[in-house]
């Protein structure tokens, strides 16, 4: 007996020592390496003011343009804008092949079954044939022994381009959200514009009719009058291009919020009563997690970083386990019998000896692939910043020649309306009355061109922070 005890007990032990020693192998297998940038935030955006506390966009960002049209264009694209349907197509394949990579943590079960029928001719000089039904059905399983995490690793470059995805539809939304506003400006700018340019050729016409009667008393010439009417004729030029580029726009709107152009009514909003609602930085940091390209590349660098680990680890031996298992018999009464049961077990080890270097090619190609990838994911950070920076700068320098161009605009009106009155009057030549008409119309619509480009600065100041897009839990 003791001897008997020893003797089954040696087995055990080696068992349990080789077991201990693949667990050893496993926990320095390849690991993924972290996600670091190799960067500093800088404590504070240059060119904000460090007096104003952060305010960060609301989710609803628009809204506080006051315009409900607006309003309205962005919950039509919400629902129906193409590529925020791709992009979340793009999530779900992102996730099927999840789900597909990670199935390989599990062993592939197969059932078997069948019905075997031969047919044979006993003897050449009979002729008499023998036939033989058989039954089986057969249960196998397989595993791979994931020991050095290569399957973990692949499974952990699937989970990263999940979360990748789900940046990128981050992503396309904000770019969504801040064509449409910028799309919508520029079709009340050009409306506006037109406006200006049909006021411009009222004005221009009532000059001209001046003119016209100052030729019939022989106050003024052929000469004058002709340069009249060529401003007139010019200020006529102007307004198709000013049609086309509005009408344009409102097809570009019904694009993006999928729909034909002939679909969408538009109602526009009043331009010059358009409010330019406040957002302020807060830290470097803190922009970083709010941005979804920042975080998409971040998502892609780990990714790529498990893709190295699991080619590492694929230069290591892969350890499969199968088994097999059913029952076979000629007579499907007997198939439940214990003589017709079967069962196999195998263990095996397979290491690549010679394949011309392929496998450590793809190691250097991952690690190349990595490389590039933290230097687009440095670039992503970099760039994130300079859009605040250039955003800042853009609104702060937007919204003084706003201020300067209306100052412009008020005393070029004054100017036209004195010299209109002493041209009534003959005390002025054309030639002051038409430098003054001039200044007055470039005055005019410059002043709607800096208004545009005021709200483009807003909304690029809240696409650089983020807009409303927040980072989900995972």
């Amino acid at each position: 007996m003791t001897a008997s005890s020893t003797t089954g007990a040696a087995p055990r032990g080696r068992a349990g020592w080789a077991l201990l020693l693949l667990g050893a192998l496993a926990a320095c297998g390849p690991r993924p390496e972290p996600v670091l940038s190799g960067l500093d935030a800088t404590a504070r955006f240059r060119n904000a003011d460090a007096a104003a506390p952060a305010r960060w966009p609301d989710p609803d960002w628009w809204t506080g343009f006051s315009a409900p049209e607006l309003d309205r264009l962005m919950a039509a694209a919400m629902a129906g804008n193409f590529d925020l349907a791709a992009a979340a197509a793009r999530v779900r394949q992102a996730d099927a092949q999840l789900r597909v990579a990670g199935a390989s943590l599990f062993p592939t079960v197969v059932l078997d079954t069948g019905v075997t029928q031969q047919r044979s001719v006993a003897s050449s000089l009979s002729g008499r044939k023998r036939s033989s039904t058989g039954y089986d059905a057969t249960l196998s399983a397989g595993y791979e022994v994931d020991f050095w995490g290569r399957i973990r690793s692949l499974t952990e470059a699937a989970r990263q381009n999940l979360r990748a995805s789900r940046f990128d539809v981050g992503t396309v939304l904000l770019t969504t959200e801040a064509s449409i506003a910028n799309t919508y400006f520029e079709v009340l700018a050009a409306r506006e514009e037109l406006r200006v340019q049909e006021q411009n050729l009222a004005a221009a016409r009532r000059i001209l009719e001046v003119i016209r009667q100052q030729v019939r008393f022989g106050t003024a010439t052929g000469l004058d009058l002709a340069q009249q009417e060529t401003v007139v004729a010019q200020l006529q030029a102007g307004i198709p291009s000013l049609r086309q580029t509005a009408e344009q726009g409102a097809n570009a709107l019904a694009v993006l919020t999928g729909q034909p152009p002939s679909a969408l009514a538009l109602s526009p909003d009043a331009f010059d009563r358009l409010r330019i609602p406040v957002a302020a930085p807060g830290q470097p940091a803190d922009l970083l997690a709010r941005r979804p390209d920042v975080q998409a590349a971040e998502a892609t660098l780990a990714a790529a970083n498990a893709d190295v680990a699991a080619a590492r680890a694929a230069l290591l031996p892969a350890v499969t386990l199968s088994a097999s298992g059913g029952v076979q018999s000629a007579a499907l009464g007997m198939l439940l019998l214990p003589e017709s049961q079967f069962f196999s077990l195998v263990a095996g080890l397979a290491q690549t000896i010679f394949d011309d270097g392929a496998l450590r090619g793809r190691v250097a190609l991952s690690r190349a692939q990595a490389e590039e990838l933290l230097v687009e994911y440095r670039r992503a950070i970099v760039t994130a910043l300079q859009d605040v920076e250039d955003a800042l700068v853009a609104l702060r320098e937007t919204t003084a020649q706003e201020t300067l161009r209306q100052e412009a605009a008020a005393r070029a009106q004054r100017a036209y309306d004195i010299a209109e009155s002493q041209l009534r009057a003959g005390t002025i030549t054309l030639i002051t009355l038409l430098n003054t008409q001039q200044t007055l119309f470039s005055a005019r619509v410059s002043l709607v061109q800096a208004r545009l480009a005021r709200l483009q600065a807003a909304v690029a100041l809240f696409r650089a922070l983020g807009g409303g897009w927040q980072p989900q839990p995972q």
